[in-house]
């Protein structure tokens, strides 16, 4: 019998995660040896952005090294994913069940924000891997609903992993990198708020964070790599049981809290 998946929000930090995963990399490592072995995986992450929700079908999927100046040993690692149509069909129709518009991409393969977290979880890369775009300009609601919309795969055995940060400001991780400071206090005082509002199943505030959370603006200048948690919390389903498997933060601004929303 299938069991059913929870739905997993991980990190994928600076792309150098890859080569020194530390805590963060260990906790998602054991959090997939814990889990029902999945039918396919649905990855989504902050790294493919487009305008209309987009599935991808590549039967193998390349590894995207979508960042410059890193060691080079980073664009060597590859992913040898494989996909699958069958369990690609099954999230576009998922997606349209619910009214969202769905394009299919026959190419796209998996960027950092996909490949770092797959190979820490999954290293043999011997389970089917779908990825999925989020939305930038759309916002948290949309986010939340495109979630809801795969929360009926999870029974069927697939499991969705959303990947971004829950702090993501360049601009701080920069100035941080230079002067080699202490973290902002925004950064604990956001991701503290994220995780008492997630425990309470607070979702109007959290689809409203930007208004409602400390530091939330300046946690995430721009919403993309935010978003996947919503995604994950609306795929974990109503009342779910909600988790924070790990908590941390690296390069002094960057949070590396991960979650696992597991449907009741």
């Amino acid at each position: 019998m299938t069991r059913n998946q929870p739905s997993i929000f991980v990190p994928h930090g600076a792309p150098t995660f890859a080569l020194r995963p530390g805590a963060a990399g260990a906790a998602l490592a054991a959090m997939a040896a814990s889990l029902p072995l999945p039918r396919a995986i649905v990855i989504v992450s902050a790294h493919w952005d487009t305008t209309v929700p987009t599935v991808g079908f590549a039967e193998r999927p390349e590894t995207i090294h979508d960042f410059w100046g890193f060691p080079e040993e980073l664009y060597a690692i590859r992913y040898p994913a494989t996909g699958c149509r069958e369990a690609a069909e099954e999230v576009v129709k998922a997606l349209e069940a619910t009214g969202l518009p769905v394009v299919r991409d026959e190419s796209r393969g998996l960027d950092h924000g996909a490949w770092v977290p797959l190979r820490l979880m999954f290293p043999e890369a011997d389970l089917p891997v779908i990825p999925l775009s989020i939305q930038s300009r759309n916002g948290t609601e949309q986010a939340f609903t495109m979630g809801q919309a795969l929360a009926p795969l999870a029974a069927k055995g697939f499991l969705v992993i959303a990947s971004g940060n829950l702090t993501h400001n360049l601009r701080d991780y920069q100035m941080a990198a230079r002067s080699g400071g202490q973290a902002p206090a925004y950064v604990r005082q956001f991701t503290d708020w994220l995780a008492d509002r997630l425990a309470a199943h607070d979702i109007p505030a959290l689809l409203d964070y930007r208004r409602q959370a400390p530091g939330g603006t300046q946690a995430h200048p721009s919403e993309e790599h935010l978003l996947p948690l919503y995604v994950a919390l609306g795929a974990g389903g109503e009342n779910s049981q909600v988790k924070r498997f790990h908590a941390g933060i690296d390069n002094h601004v960057i949070a590396m809290d991960a979650y696992s929303f597991l449907p009741r």
